[in-house]
């Protein structure tokens, strides 16, 4: 009996085997990258980020232009509170939601506007802490604030005070399994409740965070003081309002560190730098008007001993009373509308500078689209250069807009709206402001506790025509005139409508009425007049 066998094709490789996960490829062939936990890939590498990218601050223009133009766009000179209490379930009337919205604002204005009310250090107000601390954070991928409370006065009415803590000072105790100040950091253990730590994060078996480790000084700083640890705990166990206040941005789940803004990019960085050191040296260097005199001359009779013997690059010599003229007959100095008899057999050439390097705009110019696309800002930001159309730039500006908005919110969620929620606690329990059931209903504190933060708004680049477009919005009802203003305006509609009519009230008594045009008569005219171009 013959027996058949039946010849089967190798299997293919398909999907990814043939892509990005292909072993075959010649541009993969090396290419093993071993992606470890946030704790090895973050954590250990955090102390490294956060001094890199600070020394870059410091010395790299394009990070500084980073950092500092997210903190101007991002918050200013301050996101300010408008206070929004919800009145459907509080039960309030317009008119009394809007009193108790007033009253709340002012009491935490004479909070927030004074630096020795607000600051632990009492060096800055609270819209310079938010800049501070959204500036640590971009530098430093983290920040903390720590919630204190003073004993109150008669001109300080609130003990509520916070002390913003730099990234490096949260770290793991050397009690609990941290390194020596200087070699980084490692996971721990709580030796009392076996809670793991990590880079002074402590977590519960359930991975939530339960507090902080302080340390009293910095890991890289050597002037002899003990080093110890406080432990800060997240939530208070009688309150239930937070006793330190952690900002940063998360990239992957169970990551209890951040990143700073410019870790991606340090290494081109880093060489954009070096390059353009190199170019400004070279050019410098070349910038001197070099002329060498050709001679017949044996090198034995050039008297070089014979210079002057002043300034000699720049350099003041021992002497300085000497003069820095020569009176050498073999040595020429230029001056300005001087003219030289050459000696027999003897000719100048001068040197012939070539910088900067053709291409060298150009090659800055792609580094910088390069990184800005990494860290989510247009190279027209990051270089202040706004030389496009009228439509690349607006959109090279709103897309920038939306990472300026998505960060003021993180900034909002983590610092701005906790701490007015503890302030309005202790206003509450000092009786300063009045909130029926603030401390015995969850859902009543939350609609009390309801809160706007209003900052910069996005820049103009043809104001006409945004502000056309803005009221044919409000006219057919995509957007209210509140949402517009606080687009293009940053303020307060309601305001400013009761402004215009009491001007449009003076200005009836001086005889000029219509001076002002109200709100319902520009919305009409903008209709009509884009109806009739339309």
């Amino acid at each position: 009996m013959s027996v058949r066998y039946r010849v089967t094709a190798a299997p293919q490789a398909s999907g990814y085997s043939e892509a990005g996960a292909s072993h075959k490829r010649r541009a993969l062939r090396a290419f093993f990258p071993n992606s470890n936990s946030p704790s090895s890939d973050i954590h250990d590498n955090a102390d490294t980020l956060r001094q890199r990218s600070r020394m870059l601050y410091m010395s790299a223009p394009i990070a500084t232009s980073a950092i500092n133009t997210n903190r101007t766009k991002v918050v200013g000179t301050g996101l300010h509170l408008n206070a929004t209490s919800d009145r459907d379930v509080l039960g309030l009337s317009p008119e009394a939601a809007k009193e108790w919205q007033t009253k709340t604002e002012a009491e935490f204005r004479l909070w927030a506007e004074n630096r020795r009310r607000c600051d632990a250090m009492g060096l800055n107000n609270f819209y310079g802490l938010q800049q501070l601390a959204l500036k640590s954070w971009l530098m430093s991928g983290d920040v903390f604030a720590v919630v204190k409370i003073r004993n109150p006065d008669k001109l300080h009415p609130y003990g509520l005070r916070l002390h913003l803590v730099e990234a490096d000072r949260v770290s793991t105790p050397d009690k609990c399994g941290g390194l020596l100040d200087g070699l980084g950091y490692t996971e721990g253990k709580n030796p009392s409740n076996g809670n793991k730590i990590y880079d002074g994060v402590e977590v519960d078996s359930s991975g939530a965070i339960v507090a902080y480790w302080v340390r009293n000084t910095y890991p890289h700083e050597w002037k002899g003081d003990t080093t110890t640890w406080q432990r800060v705990e997240a939530v208070g166990a009688t309150t239930g309002l937070p006793q330190i206040l952690h900002i940063m941005e998360s990239e992957r789940p169970d990551q209890y560190r951040g990143v700073p803004l410019i870790a991606p990019i340090i290494e081109p960085l880093l060489q954009l730098r070096r390059y353009t050191e190199s170019e400004l040296i070279a050019a410098l260097v070349q910038s001197y008007f070099t002329a060498w005199i050709v001679t017949n001359t044996s090198k034995s009779g050039i008297p070089f001993s014979e210079t002057g013997s002043g300034d000699l690059g720049g350099v003041p010599v021992d002497n300085p009373q000497a003069s820095n003229v020569s009176h050498s007959d073999s040595e020429y100095e230029m001056g300005p509308g001087q003219v030289f008899h050459l000696g027999q057999d003897e000719d100048v050439k001068f040197g012939n500078p070539n910088l900067p390097t053709a291409g060298f705009d150009t090659f800055v110019r792609t580094m910088c689209k390069l990184m800005g696309g990494a860290i989510e800002m247009p190279y027209e930001l990051l270089l202040k250069e706004f030389n496009a159309s009228y439509s690349a730039s607006r959109a090279a500006l709103l897309e920038a807009w939306e990472a300026f908005k998505m960060r003021r919110t993180w900034l909002v969620d983590s610092f701005c709206q906790p701490a007015y929620e503890i302030w309005l606690a202790e206003a509450v329990a000092r009786g300063r402001v009045i909130a029926p059931g603030f401390f015995d209903d969850p859902l009543l504190r939350a609609a009390w506790c309801g809160a706007r933060w209003i900052g910069p708004v996005q820049g103009s680049l043809d104001p006409d025509k945004e502000v056309n477009a803005a009221i044919l919005q409000t006219h057919h009802a995509f957007k209210t005139h509140e949402q517009v203003t606080l687009e293009m305006g940053g303020g307060d509609w309601t305001e400013n409508a009761e402004q215009l009519a009491r001007e449009n009230e003076l200005l009836k008594a001086a005889g000029r009425e219509g001076a002002i045009e109200t709100t319902a008569s520009i919305t009409t005219q903008g209709g009509k007049q884009n109806a009739q171009t339309e």
